[in-house]
Formats: structure tokens, sequence, C-alpha cells
């Protein structure tokens, strides 16, 4: 008995040996980014008493269509704090190819501008963005 409680506690000792050496170098968890291939333009249509309306197009510059694509509109401060934002469904953007989405962001006090990027998506062929 006291043989299997010491090889438990060696095993999460070096679990949690692995897990500190990993965090001092400084790899932690991935952080989602759009792939080069999808890019996102966007326009201001329409300013309102509580909210801002975008509009804009994803394009994808890949040779493989891209599914269930979410943006994120973004009202930011002049530090580029994000103060604000809304997250519309795009749906799918075909290879070489662009979709339109329409996004409202609540108008908030200190806002200088807006920024728009992909927030997630997947590939059609499986890979999927965290």
């Amino acid at each position: 008995m006291f043989r299997a409680v010491s090889s438990t506690l060696s095993r999460r000792g070096q679990l949690f040996a692995i897990v500190i050496v990993l965090v001092a170098a400084g790899v932690g968890p991935a952080v989602a980014q759009a792939p080069t291939s999808l890019r996102v333009v966007h326009n201001i249509d329409k300013t309102g008493p509580t909210h801002v309306e975008l509009s804009g197009r994803v394009f994808n510059d890949a040779a493989v269509d891209v599914i269930d694509v979410y943006v994120n509109a973004a009202a930011v401060d002049q530090s580029g704090k994000v103060l604000a934002q809304g997250i519309p469904f795009v749906g799918m953007v075909p290879s070489r190819g662009s979709t339109p989405f329409k996004a409202r962001v609540p108008v908030v006090s200190g806002a200088t501008g807006y920024r728009v990027g992909i927030n997630s998506f997947k590939f059609a062929g499986g890979r999927e963005s965290p």
C-alpha cells in the first residue's frame, strides 16, 4: 500500500515539475489566430444612440472553404483596450471568395475606433480554430 501511494505521489510530482518547466519557458495555451489566408474589411454604416452598425466582408484566399465563421467587432479606446464588442455569425466563406457580414456594437463612452477580426472558424476539411 505504501508503495502505490509513493508511486502516485511521484507521478504527480513529475507532472507538476513538467508544468513548472513549461510555464517558466513561456509555453502556455495556444492563442487563436486566423490564418493569413483570412482577412476582414469593414465600414461604419450607422451610429445610433445605443449601437454602431458595421458592415464588411471576410475574404478567404486559401484553396479550402472555411465554415462556421464568426467575426469580432470591437469598440476600442485610444490605447486599444476593448470597451464593447459584437460577435456576429458570418457562416461559410468559399475558397478564394468572400462573404459579407453586419455587426452591431454597443455605443460606449471613450471609444475612439473599431477593430474587426476573425473570432473563430473551421476549415471545411475538419481542422478547427480554438
